[in-house]
């Protein structure tokens, strides 16, 4: 009888201690779960932060290129074309003149005017309108430049010239008063412009046989 009750007192501890320990593996398994769960919460964390910081910095200038795009801001803003018109009015001023020799002089100044224009300094959505404008200008200032003695032909190339220079006064703006003459007889009657720093007419086009013919088209 001593030996059942020994027996049943063995088997009942037995599965008390079997229980717990299954309880306790469990516990440690859920436990296990838990961290591992969180650990991977705080690495998808850490990751996140890390990317977000990563396309922060790759987004953002280094203070060097803040610095290259400043410049070129502003160089776009510094462009004038006053050089530019300062030898169209020499060369104008001598065909007023009469003076084949000094206009040729001012044309082959002008062309190196043009060849020296620094194309940073134009804004990049005037580049081709101030290219196409200023190889014109070259074209009938080579001309000009090349033809002393010959003033009736660097009166005709000098009237192209005058539409060039006039367009890039529309593209461009002036700093100086300025002021579009017109001329009626000249090119078959057609007429053309030209551009004067004077209000007084002094026509370019026929010097000093018909020195006051034209008219004033407007101030720019």
């Amino acid at each position: 009888m001593k030996n059942i009750f020994f027996s049943i007192i063995s088997l009942a501890t037995l599965a008390v201690l079997t229980v717990s320990c299954n309880q306790s593996s469990n516990k440690n398994d859920n436990e296990q779960a838990n961290d591992s769960t969180a650990i991977a919460k705080t690495q998808d964390l850490s990751s996140a932060i890390q990317n977000d910081t990563v396309k922060a910095f790759a987004s953002k200038d280094t203070p060097s290129q803040e610095v290259e795009k400043h410049t070129a801001k502003e160089q776009a803003q510094n462009f004038i074309i006053t050089p530019i018109v300062k030898d169209y009015l020499a060369l104008k001023n001598a065909l007023v003149a009469d003076n084949d020799k000094a206009a040729s002089s001012a044309g082959k100044q002008l062309i190196s005017t043009l060849s020296k224009v620094d194309m940073k300094t134009i804004p990049a959505n005037k580049h081709k309108q101030y290219m196409d404008i200023a190889e014109d200008a070259k074209e009938n200032a080579e001309h000009i430049g090349d033809n002393a003695g010959k003033i009736d032909h660097q009166r005709e190339h000098f009237a192209i010239l005058s539409k060039d220079v006039s367009d890039l006064i529309t593209l461009f703006g002036t700093t100086e008063k300025l002021y579009q003459d017109f001329c009626p007889m000249f090119n078959d009657g057609k007429g053309t412009i030209w551009i004067s720093e004077a209000k007084a007419i002094k026509n370019p086009y026929y010097g000093s046989k018909m020195l006051t013919c034209g008219s004033l088209k407007k101030e720019l």
